[in-house]
């Protein structure tokens, strides 16, 4: 594919021409179908000493829209995945294992699966498993752990594809600079359209079995003066009926979620990287971690280092690659680390002290609790949520809670909630000359505000169906899951690390574009918003940088 290998040295279109294939791109993005093929690795990977006129780190959500529209404007694009193409099945036939029989497919170098329900009646639940580059990363701090997709595709491999788009007023509190206007009207219809974001049948959803354990929730919720609304979702509906119809292969209603999805789901591989790979411009060097991102010395452009690893994390090669530009999309961590570490080490020096700043968990915690007999939850459960609690309107704890699915395969009477809450918390990346590596500065007590405002939601509903929480799901009498982050944002702030639309103007030709831009907090799921985002930001970088 053009982009790797070669010795391009810039995209050969007049800045007329890219404003005009950039505009008709823009809302083209063929609707995404199960029938479209993952994008895999190439062939032949990024070289020692290519050249390239744009690298970008990561294939999660910035990365993928920033890659499709690029190409649709003729520009070649070489990526760097640090995780593996997942496209091959293992010896059980299937590409991803279940949350019920985890193996090496499951966490990205581990023994055993860290997962964030670990316990159950007081004991340790995590299982053995081999060590491979697995799909699921649980990178561990001081005081919280932040889970990561792992492979091309990045976040949208793992999560539970909840596309929700946040409340105006809370976007324009957090983003004020940013036009809310051209977001609601333009960028995020777009990201949904891209994402492929569908709903479930309400009919359907009523009757569902699978769904048992959500209607139950709302229930319950609607008890205690509570209200929830549907959330859309990048999971095929269509395709779930039919897996509940028998007529279909299982995913979702077969504990397949945070391991990856075998069927079912829109994944970013099946969408803007699929569509980017049409345009024959797109590149992927899986199993590639950038290490270092520098001025290159002669010519112009960046050095970039990375290290090719094997499925057992061994560095097998190291690669050196210039850029004319290149885009950080690895994610709020991963971006944040590597740019912290260059300024740190005299690669970039002028990356201003915001860099690693404004770190959040988007107010994460989980709880469950405990049902009565005759309140059960189902033994088959959906794994892709569709309903959520919503209480962000209340002034003394803003939250809004997922109801989740609790797929043990038998039935437990065991509600479970991740809630999202308004946590004033920010944390900052700091380099640490003595291990050479990235420290982060939360604190354990910074969750606090989230557990206060998961309480007044929770509170109530025991309250009102007479029940109590479960102590046994997070750890010995621990009622709070509030020590792992699913959605991990800030870092690098839009704005203040950088300029409004993701530029580093220190550095000509580099660019952030992932939810490290985004400041610790969207109110809820945040891959819809870090998708819109992307797409507000490379639609100016197109129109203005690529003259």
């Amino acid at each position: 594919m053009s982009g790797t290998g070669s010795s391009t040295s810039g995209s050969g279109l007049s800045r007329r021409q890219f404003i005009s294939r950039a505009a008709a791109g823009a809302g083209v993005l063929a609707a995404p179908t199960l029938l479209t093929a993952a994008v895999a690795t190439p062939a032949r990977a990024l070289g020692n000493g290519d050249r390239v006129p744009v690298l970008v780190i990561g294939t999660g959500y910035g990365g993928a829209v920033t890659a499709l529209r690029l190409t649709q404007a003729g520009v070649p694009v070489a990526m760097v995945e640090m995780g593996r193409s997942w496209t091959t099945p293992g010896s059980d036939g299937k590409v991803f294992c279940n949350m019920l029989k985890p193996d090496g497919r499951s966490f990205w170098l581990r023994t055993e699966t860290d997962q964030p329900v670990g316990y159950f009646l007081g004991a340790p639940y995590n299982k053995s498993i081999s060590r491979y580059t697995g799909v699921l990363d649980s990178e561990h701090f001081a005081d919280t752990r932040v889970y990561q997709g792992r492979g091309v595709g990045g976040g949208s491999l793992v999560n539970g594809g909840m596309a929700v788009v946040p409340k105006r007023a809370y976007f324009e509190e957090i983003l004020p600079q940013v036009d809310s206007d051209a977001m609601y009207d333009v960028y995020f219809p777009r990201a949904n359209a891209g994402l492929g974001a569908n709903s479930v049948d309400q009919n359907w959803f009523n009757s569902a079995s699978c769904y048992q354990y959500a209607r139950v929730g709302a229930s319950q919720a609607h008890d205690a003066g509570l209200n929830t609304v549907f959330v859309p979702n990048v999971y095929s509906f269509p395709y779930m009926q039919r897996e509940l119809a028998g007529s279909a292969p299982r995913s979702a209603l077969a504990g397949e979620v945070i391991y990856g999805n075998n069927y079912g789901k829109q994944s970013l591989d099946k969408t803007y990287l699929a569509a980017a790979a049409a345009t024959g411009l797109l590149s992927i060097s899986a199993l590639h971690q950038v290490t270092a991102v520098y001025p290159a010395a002669v010519g112009g452009g960046y050095t970039v280092e990375m290290s090719q690893l094997d499925t057992g994390g061994n560095v097998v090669a190291r690669k050196t690659v210039t850029a004319e530009k290149v885009f950080f999309g690895a994610g709020s961590v991963g971006t944040s680390k590597l740019l912290v570490t260059m300024r740190a080490t005299g690669r970039l020096p002028n990356l201003p002290d915001a860099v690693g700043q404004g770190w959040g968990n988007n107010g994460n915690v989980m709880v469950g609790r405990a049902n009565y007999l005759w309140a059960p939850t189902g033994s088959l459960q959906a794994c892709m949520p569709v309903k959520g609690i919503d209480n962000w309107d209340d002034p003394a704890g803003p939250c809004f809670a997922e109801i989740s699915p609790f797929p043990a395969g038998t039935e437990l009477w065991i509600s479970l909630y991740l809630a999202i809450t308004k946590n004033p918390n920010r944390a900052a990346f700091s380099f640490n000359s003595t291990t050479g590596g990235v420290d982060l500065g939360w604190q354990a007590s910074w969750t606090e505000p989230s557990i206060a405002a998961a309480k007044r939601v929770f509170d109530r509903i025991n309250s009102a169906e007479g029940t109590i929480y479960r102590t046994d799901l997070f750890g010995v009498y621990r009622t709070w899951g509030d020590d792992f982050v699913y959605h991990p944002l800030g870092g690098c702030v839009l704005g203040q690390a950088t300029d409004l639309y993701g530029r580093l103007p220190e550095y000509p030709g580099l660019y952030i574009t992932d939810g490290s831009l985004v400041p610790g907090s969207t109110g809820v799921n945040p891959f819809v918003t870090i998708t819109a985002l992307a797409e507000r930001n490379i639609e100016n970088v197109l129109a203005n940088d690529f003259a």
